[in-house]
């Protein structure tokens, strides 16, 4: 049956309960195969109350077992539809392992495409939120989501960035080296990152030159090496990087030109004089000379008349 908060709305014949089903594996075709016992309608969220079609269950180990020790509801949130969010009340059973040698006694029912241990949102859910935090992180993503009628919490979004794996590195021709602060005047550490794609490839704590020169060992393929031409950097890319060639990037670039200009500015900043300011006298002259023509051009209109 379907069922709303104000009433309940039974179906009439089997021709419906099948149209009904039908409707809804095609818009939840994720849970085809689980049973939707019920569809309950609220004002802020719709509910599937499910449950699983299979008579048994397989532990950690793989033995499959048949024994119910017990049940509970466990809930997960899915994908918004039409604009509200949806909750899968999954009824789980626990089932004794019939294994003497495992070591799990009992064990719940994990569903293949559907729950993972601990989890609280649906794979499908899943993948929605995570490029939603990777490209706005927290505050802004749960804005958007909100918008997409899904609630989340900006903690749950870096929660979901986090357990991203790292991509693969693969070769790297023009690495970027810099230092960073973990806190200012304080404590430094480095960061390398590829030119080409401008993303970041290692972390590593302090500004050692013997760090760098063990990353670049283990990546014969680099080229060229940008950095801020420090001594402890250009020694590290000289010992792990010998065939590489080191350049100064745009930005250290501009920044030595402008400590320069600055350096030389306040070198000579004694020979730079305030310019004098014009004076009543100075005015009127100015003032006089640029009449001069117009006077005279007046005394000789009088002259030809």
């Amino acid at each position: 049956m379907i069922r709303t908060v104000e009433r309940v709305v039974p179906t009439v014949s089997r021709s419906c309960i099948a149209c009904s089903r039908d409707v809804l594996l095609e818009l939840f075709p994720h849970l085809s195969a689980r049973l939707i016992e019920e569809v309950e309608r609220r004002p802020e969220k719709v509910v599937l109350r499910t449950r699983v079609r299979a008579t048994t269950g397989a532990c950690r180990g793989g033995q499959r077992s048949a024994r119910v020790h017990g049940r509970y509801v466990r809930r997960l949130r899915d994908v918004a539809v039409g604009g509200l969010g949806v909750v899968i009340e999954l009824c789980v059973r626990r089932f004794r392992c019939e294994n003497p040698d495992c070591t799990a006694v009992t064990f719940a029912e994990q569903i293949a495409g559907l729950t993972t241990p601990h989890s609280r949102y649906s794979p499908l859910l899943r993948g929605v939120l995570t490029p939603v935090g990777l490209a706005l992180a927290g505050r802004a993503g749960v804005r958007l989501a909100a918008a997409a009628g899904i609630t989340v919490g900006k903690d749950t979004l870096l929660r979901l960035v986090r357990a991203l794996p790292d991509p693969e590195i693969g070769e790297v021709e023009v690495p970027g080296v810099d230092d960073f602060a973990f806190r200012k005047g304080r404590h430094y550490g480095t960061v390398l990152i590829d030119m080409a794609t401008h993303r970041p490839l290692h972390l590593y704590d302090g500004r050692e030159g013997e760090d760098l020169a063990a990353w670049l060992r283990s990546h014969p393929e680099v080229k060229v090496i940008c950095g801020d031409r420090s001594g402890g950097y250009a020694e590290g890319a000289r010992v792990g990087a010998p065939q590489a060639e080191q350049v100064a990037d745009r930005y250290h670039l501009s920044a030595n030109l402008g400590q320069a200009v600055e350096k030389s500015v306040n070198a000579h900043r004694s020979r730079l004089t305030e310019p004098v300011p014009a004076t009543d006298g100075n005015s009127d002259a100015g003032g006089g000379a640029r009449g001069g023509p117009a006077i005279d051009g007046a005394e000789d209109r009088d002259a030809v008349a």
